[in-house]
C-alpha cells in the first residue's frame, strides 16, 4: 500500500466504526452478551485452525532475531486461548452498565439531574507482540457497547487476522455490525499515523506497549490517549510492620515475576525496623539473584558481615536516576526512609503513579497512605501485583491508565465508558 491508498484505508476503517458505533450504542445486553458467548465458543473450537498462523508469526519473529521473551509472548498456546476465552464468558457474566442512571436528586426548580453512562463512542487501540490483546480489547469494545480499531504489532499479523476474523463472526452471528470491531490488515506505520489523527471518527486512543510506542502516540495523536509510560511501583515497610507479612509481601511484588508494569521497583524500609527487615529480604533477593541499589544506609546495613551469607555482589551503590527507573528485571532501589513523611514525599517526587503499597499494622499511617499518595492503584498489606483489571474484579482490562481524567488505573467497561447527565421534568420553565 502506498500512503496515500493507507490513509483512504484507514478513513474507511474509521467511517465503518463510527457507523456501527451507533448501533453497539443501542444494543441491548442479551445481543453483546451472546456475542461474547459465540466468541468464547469459536475460541475453544478454533484452535487447531489458529495453530498455523501463530507457527507463521513464530518462525518470522524468530528468523527476525526478536528476544526469546518477545517470541515467547507470540504464542497462543492452548493456555492462552483458554484464558481469554474464559474471559469472554466472565464479561458475559457481568451486569450491563451501559444505561445506568445514578446520582439523581430533586432540584429547587422542580427538575430532577442525574448522569447516565454511555459508550465513548469509537476507540483505536495500538499494541504490540501478544495477540491475545486483539480478544481481549475485542471483547470489551463490545460489552461497553463500543466499536474499535484495532492495529496490532507486525510481528503478530497473522494470528491477529486469524483471531479478528472469530471476531467479525461472532459479532455476525448475534446481529451486531461486523465493522464494529475492525483489525488494521496493514502492517504499514503509516497506518498507525493516521489512526491517531482522526478526531472526526476516533473518540480516545489505547496504546498498550513499550514507552516508545507510549511516548509516540502521546506526542503525535489529535484525539485523546488513554496511557501509561511507567511502571515504577513502590512498597514501603512501616514502622509497625508485621515483618514476617512484609517479607511475603516485598519478595512477591518483586519476584513473582519481573516484566510487568506492576511489579515492585522500589522498596522503602522505616529505619526503626530496617536493621531486622533488611537482612532478611535482602537474603530472599540474593538467593534469587536480584540486584539491589541501594542508599547508603541500606548499603551499610546489607553489607554487613554475614548479612547476606557472603552473597554481597548483588548490592551496587544507588544514584540519582535509580529512584525513578522502571527495571523489568530482576533489580531492586532500596533505601532507608525516617517513617512515613518520607516515604510518601520520596514516591509522590520519583513513582511513575502506577501502583504503590505500605506495609503496616497502623491503621493512621495506612489511611494516611491512602489519602496522599498520588498513585492510580494505593494498596495496603497486598502486593503490588495485584494490580490488573482481572484481580480487581474488572473482567478484563484494556490496560493500565497512570492519566488523572475519568479512567485511571485498570481500565475495564466503566473506563471504555462516559457520563452524560439527563435532566427529567413535569414542564418546568426557567424564571
Amino acid at each position: 500500500m502506498n500512503a496515500l491508498n493507507v490513509s483512504e484505508y484507514v478513513q474507511a476503517l474509521g467511517l465503518q466504526a463510527k457507523a456501527a458505533s451507533a448501533l453497539m450504542a443501542k444494543a441491548d445486553a442479551a445481543t453483546k452478551n451472546k456475542a461474547l458467548k459465540a466468541l468464547a465458543r469459536r475460541l475453544r473450537e478454533s484452535a487447531a485452525e489458529l495453530a498455523p498462523a501463530n507457527a507463521r508469526d513464530i518462525e518470522r519473529a524468530t528468523a527476525a532475531g526478536l528476544s526469546a521473551p518477545m517470541v515467547d509472548r507470540l504464542k497462543l498456546t492452548p493456555k492462552v486461548i483458554e484464558t481469554v476465552a474464559l474471559g469472554c464468558e466472565q464479561l458475559a457474566a457481568m451486569p450491563d452498565v451501559i444505561g445506568e442512571i445514578s446520582g439523581m436528586k430533586q432540584q429547587p426548580s422542580g427538575i430532577r439531574v442525574g448522569q447516565m453512562r454511555v459508550p465513548i463512542g469509537v476507540f483505536g487501540m495500538i499494541y504490540e507482540s501478544r495477540p491475545n490483546v486483539t480478544i481481549e480489547a475485542a471483547s470489551l469494545a463490545i460489552k461497553s457497547g463500543n466499536a474499535a480499531i484495532l492495529r496490532g504489532g507486525s510481528e503478530a499479523i497473522e494470528s491477529n487476522k486469524a483471531l479478528a476474523a472469530l471476531v467479525s463472526a461472532s459479532l455476525a452471528e448475534a446481529g451486531l455490525p461486523v465493522d464494529a470491531v475492525q483489525l488494521v490488515q496493514t502492517t504499514d506505520r503509516e497506518a498507525v499515523g493516521q489512526l491517531i489523527a482522526m478526531p472526526q471518527f476516533v473518540d480516545v486512543i489505547i496504546p498498550r506497549g513499550g514507552k516508545g510506542l507510549i511516548e509516540r502516540i502521546s506526542r503525535d495523536a489529535k484525539v485523546p490517549v488513554i496511557k501509561h509510560l511507567d511502571g515504577n511501583c513502590h512498597v514501603y515497610v512501616d514502622d509497625s510492620a508485621p515483618l514476617d507479612m512484609a517479607l511475603k509481601v516485598v519478595d512477591n511484588a518483586k519476584t513473582q515475576k519481573y516484566s510487568p508494569c506492576n511489579a515492585a521497583e522500589g522498596l522503602l524500609v522505616a529505619a526503626s525496623v530496617a536493621e531486622l527487615f533488611l537482612p532478611e529480604i535482602g537474603a530472599v533477593f540474593a538467593a534469587k539473584g536480584v540486584e539491589m541499589r541501594c542508599d547508603p544506609a541500606a548499603a551499610r546495613i546489607l553489607r554487613a558481615e554475614g548479612a547476606l551469607h557472603g552473597e554481597t555482589g548483588t548490592i551496587v551503590d544507588a544514584v540519582e536516576s535509580d529512584w525513578s527507573e522502571e527495571y523489568l528485571a530482576a533489580v531492586i532501589s532500596i533505601k532507608v526512609v525516617e517513617g512515613v513523611d518520607e516515604a510518601i514525599a520520596h514516591i509522590n517526587r520519583y513513582s511513575s503513579h502506577h501502583t504503590d503499597a505500605i506495609i503496616t499494622r497502623d491503621h493512621i499511617n495506612a489511611q494516611r497512605f491512602l489519602r496522599e499518595v498520588d498513585s492510580a492503584s494505593v494498596m495496603v498489606n497486598a502486593s503490588t501485583r495485584f494490580a490488573d483489571g482481572f484481580e480487581f474484579g474488572l473482567g478484563a482490562e484494556i490496560g493500565i491508565s497512570t492519566d488523572k481524567f475519568h479512567a485511571r488505573g485498570p481500565v475495564g467497561i466503566e473506563g471504555l465508558t462516559s457520563l452524560k447527565y439527563v435532566v427529567l421534568g413535569q414542564g418546568e420553565i426557567r424564571n
